[in-house]
């Protein structure tokens, strides 16, 4: 939905089902519609797109596109993002570290996300920018030796120029973010500035690296680094990076307390990557690739001195804390107490919390339409008392 200063708010659709474009624009009709009824049924009304990779060759089959953008027009809905960080299924299947796969070191991952900027600047109305949001490069695991870097910098130039030209001929505001997570390629503002100075090193008097490529910042993973938003997003801006869009997320945050790491276990699944990011009295922090390792007997992460565990798991925005659970809503709010001092610093807002079917069940009391209605009174709650909203 359109919001003041410029501002664009929708909810990642990832939170749906949509391995192909049928299941996808179903979920649409249905699910989003729903939700849109509530809480924007007589304005305009934006929608935050996932396409997997199946999805996006589907939509560009002749004349689905323009049966798409008709029924947007028909409902008075627009897209102005498109998550393009899972590639393949996100739903029902072990995705792990595997939602980095293809990485940017492949022509399928280019290849994808050029296809997923041609559909949005088909989509996307005139006056408003349009950005693609996609993965940290790789997963850190991936990459063995620096020269494996080279192609991931050459396919984002690549991108970079795909989406100038795009621009040129539809005149519209296009670009990409890189999205920093937990064990990523870069996962903090330090490690991002290094990448970016990196990709930049090869063609010192080219700008179109840092004109139409920038930083998905997601507030959860950003809490999980122990990052304050004012030095990351500083950071950033100093170094020329700019904001493409802001994910607006909350992870889990807790006391590792023998009661607490029981009570843990709930939140552990076979699907999605459960990054913990521990930390000592001392600042120092310790990493583990999974909860359920995590919590493993012996786990390097239960040294003493351990203070605090941060936990990337997506939990509902509206989720108040609790006795064994708190919440980084604080990085969250940070965000925006600076996105108020600054309307300027990113137009565009999406809500994401792709976890709903994961989740334990007292955080899954209600249907996934109430649960999407309640983050949008949460956020608009929150951008009003901020004068955005």
């Amino acid at each position: 939905m359109r919001l003041n200063h410029g501002l664009h708010l929708a909810y990642c659709t990832n939170i749906h089902r949509g391995e192909d474009w049928p299941q996808t624009f179903e979920s649409l009709k249905t699910d989003v519609m729903a939700v849109r009824e509530r809480v924007c049924p007589d304005k305009p009304y934006a929608i935050g797109l996932r396409l997997s990779d199946q999805a996006s060759r589907e939509l560009l089959a002749p004349d689905e596109l323009d049966r798409f953008k008709a029924w947007l027009d028909e409902e008075n809905c627009y897209v102005f993002t498109i998550n393009g960080f899972p590639y393949g299924q996100f739903h029902n299947t072990r995705v792990k570290e595997q939602v980095y796969a293809p990485d940017w070191r492949t022509q399928e991952r280019l290849d994808y996300t050029n296809r997923l900027f041609d559909i949005l600047a088909a989509l996307v109305p005139e006056g408003v920018e349009g950005s693609v949001s996609t993965l940290p490069g790789s997963f850190k695991e991936f990459i063995t030796d620096d020269a494996e870097l080279e192609p991931i910098y050459d396919n984002l130039w690549k991108c970079a120029e795909h989406i100038d030209g795009l621009s040129q001929r539809t005149g519209r505001r296009l670009h990409l973010g890189l999205e920093p997570e937990p064990l990523g390629l870069f996962e903090n503002s330090e490690e991002c500035v290094r990448f970016f100075a990196a990709a930049n090193q090869s063609r010192p008097d080219d700008d179109r690296f840092n004109r139409f490529i920038g930083i998905n910042y997601d507030t959860c993973h950003l809490a999980v680094e122990y990052e304050s938003a004012k030095d990351a997003i500083g950071a950033l801006k100093g170094a020329g990076i700019f904001i493409s869009k802001l994910h607006l997320s909350s992870a889990l945050k807790v006391k590792p307390t023998p009661e607490t790491l029981a009570a843990l276990k709930a939140f552990g699944d076979d699907v999605y990557l459960h990054q913990v990011i521990a930390r000592k009295a001392d600042g120092s922090l310790i990493r583990a690739k999974d909860l359920d390792i995590a919590l493993a007997e012996g786990s390097a992460i239960h040294a003493p001195g351990i203070e605090e565990w941060r936990i990337h798991f997506h939990i509902p925005l509206h989720s108040p804390a609790t006795e064994l659970f708190d919440n980084t809503s604080d990085h969250l709010i940070e965000v925006l107490d600076l996105l108020k001092d600054n309307p300027a610093l990113c137009s565009h807002l999406e809500m994401e919390t792709y976890t709903w079917e994961v989740m334990p069940g007292e955080l899954k009391n209600r249907n996934v339409v109430d649960q999407l209605v309640g983050e949008y009174e949460w956020t608009l709650d929150q951008l009003r008392q901020r004068g955005l909203g």
